[in-house]
């Protein structure tokens, strides 16, 4: 799969054959030693909305879904992106929490982050041109096996706390 395939939704093939960033187990255990942290206000101009379905997440049999959607238009990079002047593309997708207390916790954090600007940066694509990205893992399957970037994965909140923790989103 690869980004050029959809603008709705986000595929990403980085993953693939070892070339992706660390696992989130891994970023969480080096966010001890503060080796990965979330690039402080490099997210550009974006919104986020949430809403909440009635399904559960696997994993998560008595629980509804929160559904987040973060979308961010194309734009031209400022001076805090990697080339000033130069387009980015944008990004449209939707994250997924279960609608617990844990989730509901998460979810505080990330939007704070959000609004601090430190979940999403402009890097290099695949294709060579820059474009929103992602600065920690984020689940945007609600399911489909044990893949990164889907249910079920029965640590991903404690983890995903862990690495918002380490970079001050209390």
């Amino acid at each position: 799969m690869g980004a050029g395939q959809s603008r709705d939704k986000f595929h990403c093939n980085r993953y693939l054959n070892g070339q992706g960033p660390p696992s989130l187990v891994q970023q969480a255990n080096d966010g001890v030693n503060r080796k990965n942290n979330i690039q402080n206000g490099c997210q550009p101009e974006g919104q986020m909305t949430w809403v909440i379905l009635q399904r559960d997440l696997p994993g998560f049999p008595n629980d509804n879904t929160l559904q987040i959607n973060f979308m961010f238009p194309d734009g031209i990079q400022t001076e805090k992106h990697p080339h000033p002047g130069q387009p980015y593309s944008g990004l449209h997708l939707c994250a997924y929490l279960p609608d617990n207390l844990e989730g509901r916790k998460v979810f505080k954090l990330l939007d704070k982050a959000f609004h601090l600007q430190l979940l999403f940066t402009v890097a290099a694509g695949k294709d060579g041109g820059d474009m929103v990205n992602a600065s920690i893992p984020i689940k945007i399957q609600p399911d489909g096996g044990h893949q990164v970037e889907c249910y079920p994965d029965s640590d991903y909140l404690k983890t995903l706390r862990k690495l918002l923790k380490d970079n001050g989103m209390e």
